[in-house]
């Protein structure tokens, strides 16, 4: 098979993981590959994906080789693939507009974005930089509550003519007026998002004993979820005006599994703090608070500590393969099945089963 090409905008914790993730598949085979979901689709392995084009806007990352600047700080996830080869990649400097919160030119420098001194890259210039490279598909890795800056970036992907994966919760796949849908339409390209749904992760989990309650027969009347985590999505989410989609999009992801809509007031759903030393562990704290037969109480608590970054990793080698495997069948808009499995906010919620199948279908080419 061909190499897939892709382009990373955002060099942090999750680009990491995945950009070591696609060496170290390389090296095992089907029968030893544990954390995948799919071993192949559409004839595509893990260790096809090459990335050729990289943005970020952090002085210790830009005009480094991608290789080497997923290990510069303030990335802090797992290490777990060291050994990769040097990449003759170099990450360019992006375009800053809300892609960067202020308030985090307070925290020690370990912790936080070092501005690059080097002027921002116009939209000709990524657009022209993407059709050098060969790139096919550009992977959205910006902090949540970049809503200006994703919105620029997947302008220039349908310009530069790659389809577009979205990681986070910025409404483009979802967007309910249609013009993002209209735009990759007409140019042939495919979307996938919004906001990457982990491989087993806080949304995930509680979209799973949310449905379970449904399907026993147990009332949920009330349910949190709290998250704490010490990397820099969560520093940045510091800034609370940056978390409105992403409240929304973790929010709704748990409201359409249950059997009755739930009064705002009783579900609670987001990111709670920061802890520095956390680094890129993820601790969700889980209630849920439900009737069962004859009107008996009953409540469940959950601790789920994850490695944040790679439990992303490996739903985002999937989404890159079927990007791929839409472009090879000349598949444009909105890619449902995928969406709907990949992702917290699809254009529109299944149930999980629903969805699988779906998504198992579309790789079969039967959807």
């Amino acid at each position: 098979m061909s190499k897939i090409k892709i382009a990373i905008v955002g060099i942090g914790n999750c680009a990491s993981s995945l950009i070591q993730g696609i060496h170290f598949y390389q090296e095992k085979n089907e029968q030893d590959a544990i954390g995948l979901m799919h071993w192949e689709i559409g004839g595509y392995k893990p260790g096809d994906i090459e990335v050729v084009a990289a943005f970020d806007i952090d002085k210790r990352k830009v005009g480094v080789g991608v290789n080497e600047a997923i290990f510069s700080a303030p990335n802090c996830t797992t290490v777990f693939c060291s050994e990769l080869p040097a990449s003759s990649v170099t990450v360019q400097m992006g375009k800053i507009l809300d892609g960067f919160s202020d308030h985090m030119k307070d925290y020690a420098e370990k912790r936080t974005f070092v501005l690059a001194d080097e002027p921002e890259s116009t939209e000709e210039d990524i657009i022209k930089a993407f059709k050098e490279s060969g790139a096919q598909i550009l992977l959205n890795y910006l902090p949540v509550g970049s809503e200006d800056a994703t919105r620029f970036y997947a302008t220039c992907a349908y310009k530069a003519g790659l389809a577009f994966v979205n990681n986070i919760p910025v409404f483009i796949a979802s967007d309910s007026k249609g013009d993002w849908a209209r735009h990759f339409e007409e140019a042939g390209l495919p979307i996938i998002g919004d906001d990457i749904k982990a491989q087993l992760g806080a949304t995930i989990t509680h979209r799973t004993l949310t449905d379970l309650f449904a399907k026993r027969g147990v009332k949920l009347e009330r349910t949190y979820q709290l998250n704490t985590g010490g990397n820099t999505d969560f520093l940045n989410m510091l800034n609370h005006s940056r978390l409105a989609s992403k409240k929304e999009s973790k929010t709704e992801a748990v409201q359409s599994v249950t059997a009755q809509r739930m009064d705002a007031d009783n579900i609670h759903i987001g990111p709670s703090d920061y802890v520095p030393w956390q680094n890129d562990n993820k601790i969700c704290f889980l209630r849920m608070e439900g009737t069962m037969f004859g009107d008996v109480p009953m409540n469940l608590e959950l601790r789920l500590s994850v490695e944040d970054s790679p439990n992303s990793a490996g739903v985002a080698i999937d989404m890159i393969r079927c990007a791929k495997l839409a472009l090879d069948r000349g598949q444009s808009g909105i890619l449902e099945a995928p969406s709907a499995y990949f992702c917290k906010h699809p254009l529109r919620q299944f149930t999980d089963d629903e969805a699988f199948q779906m998504m198992e279908d579309f790789i079969k080419g039967e959807s």
